[in-house]
């Protein structure tokens, strides 16, 4: 297997929030990021100080940001 190929590229593109701590050092981060090259997507995951390493997360489109935001304002409001 050819590690090189398995590479990820990343850009953080803008950093919205600071979520909270996860583990020693690292925080839990919402930012736009770019993988890849790709068009960048809110992406929430746990982040080394640094920001060269990263913890399992997710990336969102816009319009998936748009239907998680609703669903979670529903559930806050009860």
């Amino acid at each position: 297997m050819d590690r090189n190929r398995d590479l990820i590229q990343f850009r953080i593109d803008r950093r919205l929030a600071v979520l909270g701590p996860s583990g020693k050092d690292w925080t839990v981060e919402l930012n736009l990021v770019s993988w890849n090259g790709r068009e960048p997507k809110l992406d929430l995951r746990s982040w080394d100080p640094s920001h060269e390493r990263m913890g399992k997360g997710i990336a969102l489109t816009r319009d998936e940001a748009e239907k998680l935001r609703d669903a979670l304002a529903d559930y806050l409001a009860t």
